[in-house]
């Protein structure tokens, strides 16, 4: 993610008129998502965006018409400061603790959460292995002090006569997996040998944070806000890999992939259980970073219910993104897989669109509002696209992120 103060967020929207394949109920078309590549992007628009129900994958940033998919998706959040570990939990640690003290390799079926519950959000989206974008490295140039050049306001109904751009320069950031050369591809479980191994050597077991590119705010985390990898060692080899992001307001997991031979010690589990006391040190010293978030929860789809499982945990409105006890939610998602969880009819979505003219506009490495882009653009209008991705961002977001137009 981009460094504080030296790169806006760059997107391109691409709408979300077609259909993809479901990774979770199998249907051809049914998968219905809005979508944005993000050019570079700021922790706290990443943040503010998936309290609105997006997610990434890579650089692709995308959220599900929840009221036309085939398996709504639900953003859910743990309370990581309130979070109690349940029965089944305690069974993963002692089974983990068994396993490096004395060797123990029993390998008892789970009954806990699959073991790609990780990466399920990556290899549902039909967009996880785009990588190349509608616009040419020449078109986003870094702005400089040279094209830093004034902006006229040509909307004269409200007085404005000019606006600075008061960016001296846009590096082009990443929003993107950070990961060694030749690692293991998401969604697909690194090679296992066909011959048997012999039982691991009890050893030693620790997770790092690998930190690249990050912000490092006073008052944040010492390692920084951005992406990061938790390796998982065992006698000096690496078993399992857990992608997170690191956001103001929470610890967002991303996905895990690991070595097959070592899915007994249900390493799904364990792992959303160490991000979780991770996420409980990192608020010590951050004091507003104090949620876990789990990605989506897929209620019609009974084995990505496990996530439910974390408790106390929340599950996000889709139509005022206000957050609903999960306890509230799931007699209203047993009556219909898409639902309303604000159950204050007046309610509205506080930050949805107000003025679309404000919008930021990338154009020509020029950053304008919409106003004023809109009076210079040639050709068919474009209102209906911006007016959609302004009311999918909220005014906020719209007014702060960069919307890049060709």
């Amino acid at each position: 993610m981009a460094a504080a103060g030296s790169s806006p967020t760059i997107v391109e929207y691409f709408g979300g008129e077609d259909g993809y394949r479901c990774g979770y109920c199998k249907n051809e078309s049914g998968n219905l998502s809005h979508g944005m590549w993000a050019h570079s992007m700021t922790v706290q628009d990443y943040q503010d965006l998936i309290d609105r129900g997006w997610r990434r994958s890579g650089k692709y940033v995308y959220k599900p018409i929840m009221n036309q998919t085939c398996c709504p998706q639900y953003t859910i959040r743990c309370q990581a400061l309130r979070f109690q570990t349940s029965k089944s939990h305690k069974k993963v640690l002692k089974k983990m603790l068994k396993f490096i003290s004395k060797g123990d390799v029993s390998k008892a079926v789970s009954e806990e959460e699959p073991m790609d519950s990780h990466i399920e959000d990556a290899v549902s989206c039909g967009f996880v292995h785009r990588s190349e974008s509608h616009v040419s490295e020449a078109e986003l140039t870094p702005l400089n002090e040279d094209h830093a050049d004034r902006v006229e306001n040509e909307d004269e109904d409200k007085g404005e006569t000019k606006e600075e751009v008061n960016v001296k320069k846009t590096e082009l950031g990443s929003l993107q997996i950070c990961g060694d050369k030749g690692a293991a591809v998401p969604g697909e479980p690194s090679p296992s040998p066909k011959t048997a191994h012999a039982p691991p050597k009890p050893g030693n077991y620790i997770s790092d944070p690998v930190s690249p590119q990050a912000e490092n705010p006073p008052n944040g985390p010492e390692c920084g806000y951005g992406s990061f990898h938790q390796q998982y060692w065992l006698d000096g080899k690496i078993i399992a890999v857990g992608v997170i992001d690191i956001l103001p307001y929470c610890v967002s997991s991303v996905y895990l992939y690991y070595d097959p031979d070592y899915s007994f010690l249900s390493l799904g589990v364990y792992s959303a259980l160490r991000e979780i006391a991770f996420t409980r040190q990192l608020h010590e010293k951050a004091p507003d970073l104090c949620f876990y978030y789990m990605g989506f929860y897929i209620h019609s789809c009974p084995k990505m219910r496990y996530k439910g499982q974390y408790r106390p945990s929340d599950l996000l409105c889709p139509e005022t993104y206000v957050w609903t006890p999960i306890e509230q939610c799931l007699p209203l998602l047993e009556l219909s897989k898409y639902s309303r969880f604000n159950q204050d009819a007046k309610a509205v979505d506080e930050d949805g669109i107000k003025e679309l003219g404000r919008v930021r506009v990338l154009h020509k490495r020029t950053i304008m509002p919409y106003s004023v882009y809109k009076k210079r653009r040639k050709g068919p209008s474009d209102e209906a696209s911006v007016q959609q991705y302004a009311s999918l961002v909220g005014q906020t977001c719209s007014e702060r992120m960069l919307l890049f137009r060709s």
